[in-house]
């Protein structure tokens, strides 16, 4: 039996973080932590919410992926606003059930890639969750956003049907969050997969 990667892809409040420490996490997954470039919010911690490095470690670091994510609204002397999961937070993990949370299916693909170039999809099977909303709101995009170009990058960086087919990404499961109950099938997943050992 192969382990589960599941890609979570919604915009920010669609209920992807909720439904991870709610449903996934007691369940075994382990969700990928990404580095990233902004700084730390109030309440997260370094190497459990990300790891927070500065831009001369995406020069040096492997990645599995690689999010420039203000590059369109960037201009040279300006702080990049970088993403990525190192490869070493992968390898560590292997084994396990694995979630990548991400708003972009560009970079659900990207990991996708990366897994096939590794072999890794002879151990792992790829789900596909997105997490989305009647209609687009950025009313928790507007509260969290606290860097330069902030809310510009957040509209920038959509999650449509669109996307999915662009990226060339296949949807196995749709939430919509009604009083904070995702997709029930989507639950079954997590708390029927098992790890390998």
């Amino acid at each position: 039996m192969k382990n589960i990667l599941l890609f979570c892809n919604g915009l920010s409040g669609t209920g992807k973080t909720t439904f991870i420490n709610t449903y996934a996490i007691p369940n075994g997954y382990h969700n990928l932590i990404s580095a990233t470039t902004r700084k730390m919010r109030e309440g997260e911690l370094d190497g459990v919410s990300y790891y927070f490095r500065d831009e001369k470690y995406f020069e040096t670091e492997k990645f599995a992926t690689y999010l420039f994510v203000n590059e369109a609204f960037w201009k040279p002397g300006e702080p990049k606003w970088l993403y990525g999961v190192p490869e070493f937070e992968i390898e560590q993990n292997l084994g396990k059930n694995l979630i990548y949370d991400v708003i972009q299916p560009r970079y659900t693909r990207e990991l996708m890639n990366w897994f096939v170039a590794h072999k890794l999809d002879e151990q792992y099977e790829f789900k596909v969750a997105y997490f989305t909303t009647k209609q687009d709101n950025f009313e928790i995009a507007e509260q969290r956003a606290v860097m330069q170009n902030d809310l510009a990058v957040r509209r920038a960086n959509t999650c449509t049907w669109d996307d999915f087919a662009r990226a060339r990404v296949n949807v196995d499961y749709v939430t919509m969050p009604r009083d904070n109950k995702p997709n029930v099938d989507l639950i079954k997943l997590v708390q029927s997969a098992q790890n390998i050992k």
